[in-house]
């Protein structure tokens, strides 16, 4: 029992730091990504935070067994490394016996893991595409350029052709007002200042000694111009505000639980079962003795025997074009359940590959006699593009219903399975030591540097 919560300890730092730095990589990732829809709107804080926190949900479910398969590259590969691999098997202690502690922490990680999948997840990835739905639609914070005019305010076109740096002032200003469709507005004057109003739904226009030009779209003859000393414009500026939506409304495939896909499904299926009726009964209806008998007159036979054959000519188009909607019906519906069973299948198989990487791990720990985090990260990093291709590829030939979604994707982990068990007969029975030197130059040299100190500590 010692032993057991010893290996299992070797586990917790390992497993804590790759998480922290896989997390931190795909969520530079996903900034970089997005950099230039945040940049420039005039963001709270808050709102990136809520963003950020939102889309750690599907970090979360792809690092954890990411993380799991690193920490035991290093806990074993520590361990072998030191001797103590070699010295539990001379005191009768197999490595079958050795990954128990794992194995029990592996399927305890997996079982949180799909509850965080129903649970958490598919609220997350809801609430991440309705407020990414908001940041878009909010337009950058109005800028003015000297010389140049401004379309960014509806109805209006605005030009500044000098803008004091220091007090903001805008002076020599042109202003087309297009808010009245029945007449035209320009407006000119000396200076001006323009800002806010305080719940940020009107932007004000303050102008002095200038000008105001309107004339009739319809009356060429209607022209008024007014002097003024003072004026104030109220124009729209809503669309400068970032307003959250509330959350709700429908919900894609991945902002749902596997309990809420299956209700969809039996009701697709419901739909499939009267598609189906619906093409038997056409064509039961369409070929049936009453309707494909003509009336001939017997007057004159080639006459009637040509119309009888444009008749049934018309009649099969008719009945084709009616089959392969239906047929077409038919498709899509199984492509939309396929994507849900793909998504269903997703939530378990991902959890699962955390069991499937400690049988990968622990062999290739013990081979490798190496407990750094860049031979683990580079090993991993070979084991990850094999099952992401797997995923990947299932998921595509799932959607396309040239694969069931169950071996989509459940494959790579019967594959990578299948490999682990014959990698652990193998290290079990004979002692082998692998070379994997020359992936740590697919390392990082920041993630080497950790690994190096990792290893001094």
């Amino acid at each position: 029992m010692i032993i057991h919560r010893y290996i299992l300890r070797n586990h917790i730092v390992p497993f804590l730091l790759s998480v922290f730095v896989l997390i931190s990589v795909f969520l530079l990732q996903f900034l970089m990504k997005f950099a230039d829809q945040l940049i420039g709107k005039g963001l709270s804080a808050w709102v990136i935070i809520k963003l950020i926190s939102y889309n750690l949900a599907w970090m979360v479910v792809l690092v954890v067994p990411m993380a799991v398969l690193i920490a035991t590259l290093m806990a074993f590969g520590t361990m072998s490394q030191n001797n103590e691999v070699a010295i539990l098997r001379a005191s009768g202690m197999s490595l079958y016996k050795m990954i128990i502690a794992p194995l029990i922490g592996a399927v305890l990680i997996a079982y949180l893991l799909i509850q965080f999948n129903n649970e958490v997840y598919p609220d997350a990835n809801h609430a991440a595409r309705i407020l990414m739905q908001d940041i878009t639609r909010k337009k950058p914070t109005l800028s003015l350029v000297p010389g140049v005019f401004s379309q960014e305010v509806p109805n209006y076109s605005l030009l500044a052709r000098k803008i004091d740096p220091i007090s903001n002032e805008l002076h020599d200003l042109t202003i087309y007002d297009y808010s009245d469709h029945g007449s035209i507005n320009i407006i000119t004057a000396n200076r001006g200042v323009i800002y806010f109003s305080r719940d940020r739904e009107k932007l004000i226009l303050d102008l002095w000694e200038g000008e105001i030009h309107t004339s009739d779209m319809f009356e060429r003859d209607d022209y008024r111009k007014i002097h003024f000393n003072k004026h104030k414009i109220g124009m729209p500026g809503s669309q400068f505000l970032f307003r959250q939506s509330a959350l709700g409304g429908e919900r894609g495939d991945r902002e749902l639980g596997a309990a809420e896909m299956k209700s969809i499904i039996d009701s697709l299926m419901l739909t499939r079962a009267t598609y189906n009726e619906r093409l038997s009964k056409s064509l039961a209806d369409h070929f049936s003795a009453d309707t494909v008998r003509f009336r001939f007159s017997g007057r004159n036979p080639s006459r009637d025997l040509i119309t009888a054959y444009i008749r049934a000519e018309n009649q099969l188009k008719s009945v084709r074009n009616i089959v392969l909607a239906d047929i077409q019906r038919l498709e899509d519906n199984q492509t939309l359940i396929n994507s849900y069973w793909v998504e269903i299948h997703k939530k378990y198989s991902i959890p699962v590959a955390c069991i499937v990487f400690i049988l990968i791990g622990a062999p290739l720990g013990t081979m490798t006699r190496k407990g750094g985090i860049g031979v683990a990260a580079g090993v991993s990093m070979l084991f990850f593009l094999v099952y992401w291709a797997f995923l990947i590829g299932g998921e595509k030939l799932a959607d396309r219903a040239l694969l069931s979604p169950f071996w989509g994707m459940w494959g790579a982990n019967f594959f990578l399975g299948g490999l682990g068990i014959l990698l652990m007969i193998k290290s079990a029975r004979e002692r082998t030591t692998i070379s994997f030197d020359f992936l740590i130059k697919l390392v990082p040299k920041k993630l080497r540097q950790i690994s190096d100190n990792y290893e001094n500590s």
